[in-house]
């Protein structure tokens, strides 16, 4: 019987969507229905927004029905959002058709923004004034970003110009929101230690487009020691950490319970689960982001030493991190509590080699050589931070002359959050934006953004007088060059030079792939685009690659392309553009 009321209704809504005055007998037929079949059949999936705007208007009682805050609207705005659910608590009040109509603006002006970038930028790569627009945006931004991951994720290889800037955006807001966070977790006390919260942040800023947060890595994290107290029931039934609540742990002092923790841990991470620290690939940036340790179940001894420290606490172990030179450590101290303890009294465990206890002669033949007592003690999360994006610094040191040094640059944004008077990094990243300005399709105001860095050198210490005087002599001899340097520059197709170039400014053309009819208002011997751009949009697949010309398009849609000849079909000729052909 319900089913089949159901099935009517199902026929009847519809037709109420689409006409603008329903028969009465089509309307009383639905309204007559239980409200639960009624609100069953408006979230079944079948209705647009503007269906249920529309169906809302007929009567009191579908309008009771399509209530704002019910379950109509809210399901309106899952089906169309689905990523946005997890920022919404089923205990707060909601005004789902107010949070609809804000996403649906957002959407909408986050197109307009990527389109305008596709417009301004499409020669150049955006300039560091050029995201201002979106620092001013209304609204929550976690709106405007799900808009740009859904651009970022259309189907196949279409949009690939909005794609390309869409990930830029993407990547810029999220740096930033990211960067302020740490900032804000570095003002927390020396107490304060939660190692695995500073990782994460480290790996979110390193790896912005990818969907990493702390809960999901706390729910991995959980999981693993659910596992641990399995194994730690078959030896101790009692043990005092099973009875620890989830997100709730204290300390066990006696060093046998303790011990039935590490053994039951030993265990899981390294017998059950396989982890293993990676000896293969020790030098991969992979190795130190947090998710990617779970996912992968390797790391580096650092980031594996992050993960034991963390399980191990929670179920109450209190272990502590030492910062040993070439080999991170964690120690567990053996010594009765109030006691004066020496490096002698704690044993050093080595969770990249598989949780192994070592000594400290054994500590020692770990590293071939001897080290102080100072090096045996325990550090803040300030300095463990300090630890592993200086390691990401030292792998970003290694990218080719051929990259964007995207690594270097991020390893560097977080070092200077945490020691922003740091002169050599300082000066590192002043050489590192000069080298990226002088490249001709790097922005010009990076130029100028080494001028500001350099003042800020000369302040922190007047003894970089000589390097800093270099490198101001240099940004300025640009900045000249490249007043020199404004002006059109003309190019002859007739030229000898230019020979493979085929197609006229002015020809109306059409993309062979993606079926787009545009007309010609620019071109290039070869592509003049960077490595990263070249490297998003796949030129190294096509058969000639990059080493072919290269035409700036202007598509019917109003978009700016920028498209390889061996994709374009020629056409007719715009008598409108014939003005500007050489």
């Amino acid at each position: 019987m319900a089913a089949a009321a159901v099935d009517t209704a199902m026929e009847v809504v519809p037709a109420l969507a689409e006409e603008a005055a329903p028969e009465a007998a089509g309307l009383s037929c639905l309204v007559n229905l239980p409200g639960e079949v009624l609100e069953y059949i408006l979230c079944s999936g079948s209705l647009t927004a503007a269906d249920i705007g529309r169906v809302s208007s007929t009567c009191r009682r579908l309008r009771e029905l399509c209530q704002s805050s019910g379950k109509v609207w809210k399901e309106q705005f899952r089906v169309r959002w689905p990523s946005l659910m997890k920022h919404y608590s089923p205990t707060d009040y909601v005004n789902w058709l107010e949070e609809y109509k804000v996403r649906q603006k957002a959407g909408l002006e986050a197109r307009k923004i990527v389109a305008s970038f596709s417009k301004r930028f499409f020669s150049e790569h955006v300039p560091c004034n050029g995201f201002s627009d979106i620092e001013n945006l209304e609204g929550p931004e976690i709106f405007f970003e799900d808009e740009l991951v859904c651009i970022l994720n259309m189907e196949g290889r279409k949009a690939l110009t909005w794609k390309y800037y869409a990930k830029k955006i993407l990547y810029y807001l999220r740096q930033q929101k990211i960067l302020n966070n740490l900032k804000a977790f570095l003002q927390q006390p020396d107490d304060y230690e939660s190692y695995l919260e500073g990782a994460v942040y480290i790996d979110q800023y390193c790896n912005p487009l990818s969907d990493i947060s702390l809960r999901d890595i706390q729910a991995q994290i959980d999981s693993i020691v659910e596992l641990v107290c399995k194994t730690l029931r078959g030896i101790n039934s009692r043990h005092p950490s099973l009875a620890f609540k989830a997100g709730e742990s204290s300390m066990i002092m006696e060093i046998e319970l303790q011990s039935q923790v590490l053994d039951a841990m030993n265990y899981v991470l390294y017998d059950q689960l396989k982890f293993k620290g990676n000896r293969m690939d020790y030098y991969n940036a992979l190795n130190l982001y947090m998710h990617q340790v779970l996912i992968r179940r390797t790391g580096i001894p650092i980031s594996m030493s992050l993960l034991y420290l963390t399980i191990a606490r929670q179920l109450g172990v209190p272990l502590e991190p030492v910062n040993f030179p070439s080999h991170f450590l964690l120690r567990w101290c053996q010594g009765a509590e109030g006691a004066t303890l020496d490096i002698f009294d704690y044993i050093y465990i080595d969770a990249f080699g598989k949780g192994k206890q070592l000594t400290v002669k054994e500590c020692e033949y770990l590293i071939g050589q001897h080290v102080t007592a100072a090096l045996y003690g325990v550090v803040n999360v300030k300095k463990v931070l300090q630890r592993m994006v200086g390691n990401l610094l030292s792998l970003g040191k290694r990218e080719g002359i051929d990259q964007s040094y995207q690594l270097l640059r991020d390893s560097l944004d977080l070092y200077l959050a945490m020691y922003p008077d740091q002169v050599q990094l300082l000066l590192l990243q002043a050489r590192l934006y000069f080298h990226l300005g002088i490249w001709p399709e790097k922005s010009f105001c990076l130029v100028l953004k080494v001028l500001d860095i350099l003042q800020h050198i000369q302040t922190l210490d007047p003894g970089q007088h000589g390097a800093v005087g270099y490198l101001v002599q240099h940004t300025l001899e640009h900045i000249e060059r490249k007043k020199e340097e404004v002006g059109v520059e003309v190019k002859l197709r007739s030229h000898e030079k230019h020979r493979d170039v085929c197609y006229a400014i002015g020809l109306i053309m059409k993309h062979k792939r993606y079926g787009y009819n545009c007309v010609i208002y620019g071109w290039d011997p070869t592509c003049m685009m960077g490595h990263e751009w070249i490297r998003n949009m796949n030129v190294h697949s096509l058969p000639h690659g990059h080493h072919q010309p290269f035409y700036n398009v202007l598509v019917e849609d109003g978009s700016c392309r920028y498209a390889a000849q061996e994709r374009v079909i020629g056409g007719s000729l715009d008598k409108r553009c014939c003005r500007h052909q050489l």
